[in-house]
């Protein structure tokens, strides 16, 4: 036999000794590679606010829905589940509006304020501590709902230290602008409330009178989301509506919009922490109408393509149509026919409004900082879709025979929709740009 053919068969020998190096190298390769990536990993989050700000909201997006699931699943099941030390329904309102939507809003605010006022980006000293203590506070929260109240009440204190430093960061910026930027001050206005909301519940949970969790429920819902939600569309949808549909497009950003809003939403808000539900339709009507004018004067027909923007027209479609149904609710309990709607309004609102927005504008900032093409995609679509049909489900335990499992199934329906689009939006935000660019 001739060894030496043997020895060059690829069998043996030199040349798979080559081989067996090679894949040696390359595991080390690719071992020091991952290395290096872990070690750069906390200079990429924190290189922008939205990446660090998104992330704590993504991750939230499915650990306050997993938290009520298992909740509704084991009250619906007949098991036992951890009891919190607050009332489930009002942690669940609280987290979603105090803990799972505002480090999105932290973290477009944190980024866009100084862009609106001309002034230079802010530094991870300015955001870095805001997202330790709202997601930090946020998750230890969480964890103090399983029958941990010390816990509890030391995320929530966490919470607040980190909403306080986002105020200081962001007030920063608009008193550097005299305050003249309406837009931003509306959005700061609506973070202070904000703010007093996050506090009144932390003081409900040390045992004071649980009206103060009333008051913080509402607060989150018309003091702080829905002003900002609505603020950021009068200024960012003709933005970007104009820059799609061309000379055709007629800006509609009318200056009254958000004083009148502001105070409508007030109206709103006194009638209902005076538990005058049946003359709610006073400011709810006005505020159906308000928001309707505005979806209108946006012009969504001329604004279905591409689908990065149709989706904002679908998704603040909810605002108004919610709003019809508060004002329905209120009008039906004026004429003494009762509170029929129950909690559909107030869920056509958060599922529909909140969550189709959230969506369609996270969707949008972070494929334009991060170096993709401004297009939804595949996944974004899929999530947005299914999460039409959670809002309809939401809605539809209302008025069901069945009302447990319908309710059920709209919580982990929300899981369902959001996981894949929460797995690919974590890893984006842990990844450099793909255009190399910083940020």
């Amino acid at each position: 036999m001739n060894t030496n053919n043997s020895g060059n068969s690829g069998l043996g020998g030199i040349p798979l000794r080559v081989e067996m190096g090679t894949a040696t190298e390359s595991a080390a390769d690719q071992d020091r590679s991952l290395r290096a990536a872990l070690a750069e990993l906390p200079a990429v989050m924190a290189s922008a606010p939205h990446r660090l700000m998104f992330f704590a909201g993504a991750s939230a997006v499915i650990v306050s829905m997993l938290w009520w699931a298992c909740f509704l699943g084991a009250s619906w099941a007949g098991h036992a589940f951890p009891t919190a030390p607050v009332p489930a329904g009002w942690a669940h309102a609280v987290f979603t509006q105090y803990g799972m939507l505002p480090p999105f809003i932290f973290g477009f605010l944190l980024t866009v304020f100084p862009r609106w006022m001309g002034q230079p980006a802010l530094q991870p000293r300015h955001y870095v501590p805001v997202f330790a203590g709202v997601f930090g506070g946020y998750l230890l929260a969480h964890i103090g709902l399983l029958d941990l109240r010390p816990l509890l009440l030391a995320g929530i204190a966490l919470m607040l230290g980190g909403w306080t430093m986002a105020l200081i960061a962001l007030g920063g910026v608009l008193a550097r602008n005299g305050a003249k930027d309406r837009h931003a001050l509306s959005c700061f206005l609506a973070l202070v409330l904000g703010a007093c909301g996050l506090a009144a519940f932390g003081a409900f949970a040390l045992s004071a009178p649980w009206q103060l969790a009333y008051f913080s429920i509402r607060i989150g819902t018309f003091a702080l989301l829905v002003p900002i939600y609505f603020t950021v569309c009068h200024r960012m949808i003709p933005f970007f509506s104009s820059n799609v549909a061309g000379a055709g497009y007629r800006v509609f950003r009318p200056s009254w919009s958000l004083p009148l809003m502001w105070a409508l939403l007030l109206v709103h808000l006194v009638l209902d922490l005076r538990h005058q539900q049946d003359w709610l339709w006073l400011a709810d009507l006005p505020l159906a109408v308000f928001f309707l004018v505005h979806w209108l004067g946006w012009q969504p027909w001329k604004c279905m393509r591409p689908g990065l923007l149709a989706v904002l027209y679908i998704g603040s479609a909810w605002l108004w149509i919610a709003f019809a149904l508060y004002a329905a609710q209120s009008l039906l309990a004026f004429f003494d026919f009762g509170f029929l709607f129950l909690r559909a309004p107030a869920h056509a609102l958060t599922v529909g409004f909140f969550g189709s927005m959230l969506v369609a504008m996270v969707t949008r900032v972070t494929h334009g900082h991060s170096g993709r093409p401004l297009q939804m995609g595949a996944i974004p679509w899929l999530t947005f879709c299914l999460l039409q049909l959670v809002v309809l489900a939401r809605l539809y335990a209302e008025i069901s025979s069945i009302a447990p499992l319908w309710l059920v199934i709209a919580a982990f329906g929300w899981i369902i929709a959001f996981l894949p689009w929460v797995l690919r939006s974590l890893w984006i935000y842990m990844t450099p740009r793909l255009d190399g660019k910083p940020g």
